[in-house]
């Protein structure tokens, strides 16, 4: 099978590998969809985020759908010829913390696309059967890939308890911002208002549900006069965040999600004053049955998020497209297609 390699900074090359056998409880997986995230190119450009380095040849891409093709000799939840999404990380089941269900926080977790497990850049892959999620026909093969970020806004919508009344503030609208946003509607909020520099993208939030949008190059936060119940921090810019905290209710609920610098500027007279809760998100656990039925029902709409197609052989195209070209909104590699560019 041809397979897209990171072998270092900007260095991606296509590679025929055996294609993989699927052990007793996995099944094999022609993928259809491989949707980019930002995660594949820090990695294309850095070689590392945070802890996690890239010191030998990497697989990335770990928002994959497709279909199956084989199983192993004990996987019996599916038929060959099944269309699944995929749910990318596989917890080793038996820590104390994928015991106590939080198995996102597994120290043992074996997650696509992040050193050294490979991820689905490539026309096979093999999964642990109970993480290949069938998918309606309904779906797209592209949106069945983009369950994977619809998880993270699930499950961020989740840990700030979002209910019919909410109001809600996104800090970026990006594909984590306007998954975060269509999911906080999902899940009742009343008022949703999106901040980015992007006006192409503000008007897309607006189209899929933000009751407001702020251009925050134009008008500052403090200036809007919005007061959130719960804040979805989905820029990861520092500054962004900080000053967003500043606008959150009493009692409010702060989660941060987007992935920048290492610190952020906490105001925390107004966190102590106002007795906010700040916490983080780390991927998601038991997401994707949610994140299904509302793609299904409608209620999400992720095929609107792909701006772009590209091949496998166009990996690196699709890595590199969101720096020059402010349209784009999420980028999908078709490993059964070329010359999709």
């Amino acid at each position: 099978m041809k397979v897209a390699v990171l072998h270092g900074i900007h260095d991606v090359r296509i590679e025929e590998r055996p294609v993989p056998r699927p052990r007793p409880h996995e099944v094999l997986i022609r993928v259809e969809s491989v949707g980019t995230c930002g995660s594949d190119v820090h990695y294309y450009e850095h070689g590392r985020i945070g802890e996690f380095v890239v010191e030998q040849p990497l697989v990335l891409g770990h928002e994959p759908s497709g279909v199956v093709v084989a199983r192993g000799s004990d996987a019996h939840w599916h038929d060959v010829g099944d269309r699944v999404a995929l749910e990318p990380g596989v917890p080793c089941s038996v820590c104390a913390e994928c015991k106590a269900g939080r198995y996102n926080l597994c120290p043992r977790m074996r997650f696509f696309g992040t050193p050294p497990i490979d991820g689905a850049f490539c026309e096979y892959v093999v999964l642990r059967e109970d993480f290949a999620h069938p998918v309606p026909d309904s779906l797209s093969a592209d949106a069945a890939g983009l369950l994977e970020p619809l998880s993270v806004g699930v499950w961020a919508s989740r840990k700030s308890r979002i209910a019919p009344g909410s109001r809600v503030l996104i800090i970026g609208a990006g594909p984590i911002g306007l998954v975060a946003t269509q999911t906080a509607r999902a899940f009742g909020a009343s008022e949703v208002v999106v901040t980015d520099v992007n006006p192409r993208r503000l008007l897309v939030a607006a189209e899929l549900g933000a009751t407001g949008t702020i251009d925050v190059s134009r008008q500052s936060l403090a200036e809007a006069g919005f007061t959130p119940d719960v804040l979805l921090e989905c820029s990861g810019v520092p500054a962004a965040a900080g000053q967003a905290i500043r606008t959150v209710g009493r009692a409010g609920r702060v989660v941060l999600i987007g992935m920048g610098g290492d610190e952020i500027p906490l105001p925390l007279a107004h966190v102590q004053n106002f007795e906010l809760e700040v916490t983080g998100t780390f991927r998601y656990a038991n997401t994707w049955p949610t994140a299904i039925a509302l793609a299904a029902g409608g209620e999400v709409d992720l095929d609107r998020l792909v701006t772009h197609r590209f091949g496998l052989d166009e990996v690196e195209q699709a890595l590199t497209v969101a720096g020059k070209d402010d349209s784009v909104i999420k980028a999908v590699v078709r490993p059964g297609e070329a010359g999709l560019a």
